[in-house]
């Protein structure tokens, strides 16, 4: 399974980006801006495997971001705001500005299609990419 996050908007207190699972869109992301996350910029673009693997913050099983340079535990999960996350990578539909809803429905979309793809004994990679449009 390929999942796809193109970074569309880099604001000055937080990142939207697009998620696409097989070339096919699922939802939206919201990330720390590029100045923020814990005194590091955001994960670096690039491609890495995703491990599904219990989570001791969130205690159930989440996807993992794995090998992510300079971090370590880089997740993807619910979440609304920039306030719910401390460099880990939000789902929802950005329907409003800075902001995901629906972060829960968005979320269990995604753990079905990675379950699946687990099933299946897929491997599973997620590649971040830029298509930024700056608003300082």
């Amino acid at each position: 399974m390929n999942i796809d996050i193109f970074r569309i908007a880099l604001r000055s207190d937080y990142t939207i980006g697009r998620m696409y699972i097989n070339g096919v869109y699922l939802c939206d992301t919201l990330e720390l801006p590029e100045n923020i996350a814990l005194g590091k910029p955001c994960i670096p673009r690039g491609t890495y495997a995703v491990h599904l693997t219990m989570s001791s913050r969130f205690h159930r099983i989440l996807p993992q971001l794995m090998n992510v340079p300079g971090y370590e535990g880089i997740r993807i999960h619910p979440g609304n705001t920039v306030k719910d996350t401390r460099g880990c990578i939000l789902v929802g539909w950005n329907l409003e500005k800075g902001r995901l809803d629906n972060s829960r429905v968005a979320m269990e979309m995604l753990m079905r299609n990675l379950r699946t793809a687990n099933y299946k004994g897929e491997v599973i990679m997620l590649r971040l990419l830029w298509l930024i449009h700056s608003n300082f």
